[in-house]
């Protein structure tokens, strides 16, 4: 069994994490500090090594203004 972190589903919500912050005109730095989180934590969410709970990305999803299942589909 693949481990979710090396799952094709995972890699196409980070990618999308990563196109919405763009999307919106912000580095990672600025989404860190809303987050109240630092900005390795954030690089390490966008590059795979850390999964989010859906708390985590309900916080994403607000602040890129996105509907959580725009993350999901």
């Amino acid at each position: 069994m693949t481990k979710t972190i090396f799952s094709k589903d995972h890699k196409a919500l980070i990618e999308k994490l990563k196109r919405a912050r763009e999307d919106n005109g912000l580095d990672q730095a600025e989404v860190a500090k809303m987050l109240g989180k630092t900005q390795s934590h954030v690089s390490k969410v966008e590059a795979g090594q850390r999964r989010i709970d859906i708390v985590a990305l309900k916080e994403f999803a607000r602040i890129y203004k996105k509907p959580v299942d725009y993350f999901l589909k």
